[in-house]
């Protein structure tokens, strides 16, 4: 039997095709507020199913819905917008550095950055051979940024960006040892890369918060806070404690990518999610920096002076 072509662009779903006429029509009047009667005429489309497109694209903060009952475009639209705009022009130049990294070492790897208040995924490389499905993170993807996520955003930042992410509202109360901290700051500015432990709440808790970008935290996740008895910093593997033939628990590995005023514009991060030596911790953390030191050159950044390559 013939395989069937795989035309997907000769597909059409007029639901969707619905949702981006929509879109489409707040889009190209950015500065008006429509009301339902009035873009159920204008696009064609019955009420009941244009009321039930409004309602998903409020729901998801694409669009916002005033008191009149009228209708704009929305704060979700502006950090897709932005990860767009930067995923276009990281895409090129990451990708093919991912791809390589997640070969060599059998691990999914991804490219992520603050995008206004957010962490948002920009790329997942695959390793060959694995399915999909085994990346917990995808394109697009958000966290808060705020203690305790996003620490990894601002370690290799200047001190006064790392003050501010501290003094953020938190995503959830969180202890704060500051003489810990300062060893995490010194030990990953040491080494360029940060070791994150493996632990079980650990990865329940990135899990569940992915996607959160507001303090309405879910029930879920509230209950996690009970089980999290390390403070900030607790999680990371510092280097001067390892050692060479001794085996940790290792959930990623991550290193900075640098614009070109030598602040940090993404990270980048190599799973691992087992039990690894400290050898091995070492070799895949130096490979992660070689790759993350080559994006910053093509991007024409620099590492900050504090940072000796």
């Amino acid at each position: 039997m013939a395989a069937e072509p795989d035309n997907v662009t000769g597909r059409r779903s007029p639901p969707t095709e619905r949702v981006v006429q929509v879109l489409d029509h707040l889009v190209a009047r950015p500065d008006g507020r429509f009301g339902l009667s009035e873009l159920a005429r204008d696009l064609g489309i019955s009420k009941p199913t244009c009321l039930g497109i409004l309602g998903a694209l409020v729901g998801g903060g694409y669009l916002t819905r005033d008191a009149d009952a009228r209708y704009g475009l929305g704060p979700a639209l502006i950090a897709a917008g932005r990860a767009a705009q930067r995923g276009y022009a990281a895409g090129s130049v990451v990708r093919p550095h991912l791809d390589a990294l997640a070969a060599d070492f059998g691990a999914v790897c991804t490219a992520s950055a603050v995008v206004g208040d957010q962490v948002m995924i920009l790329e997942v490389a695959i390793p060959p051979g694995a399915e999909a499905g085994r990346a917990a993170a995808r394109v697009g993807q958000v966290y808060p940024f705020a203690p305790p996520v996003g620490l990894m955003y601002v370690l290799w930042s200047h001190d006064d960006e790392f003050a501010r992410w501290l003094d953020r509202e938190p995503a959830f109360p969180v202890v704060l040892d500051h003489d810990l901290l300062r060893r995490v700051v010194d030990d990953c500015r040491e080494s360029g890369y940060l070791v994150e432990r493996l632990t079980p709440t650990g990865r329940r808790l990135f899990s569940l918060m992915a996607g959160v970008a507001d303090r309405n935290l879910p029930a879920e996740l509230r209950e996690l806070v009970g089980e999290m008895v390390s403070s900030l910093g607790e999680r990371v593997h510092l280097g001067r404690e390892r050692e060479a033939d001794v085996e940790y628990p290792v959930s990623l590995i991550a290193a900075p990518v640098y614009d070109a005023d030598g602040r940090q514009s993404m990270v980048l991060t190599l799973d691992v999610g087992g039990s690894i030596t400290g050898v091995d911790i070492e070799r895949r953390g130096l490979a992660l920096v070689g790759v993350a030191d080559a994006v910053t050159a093509e991007f024409g950044g620099r590492a900050p002076s504090r940072v000796v390559r």
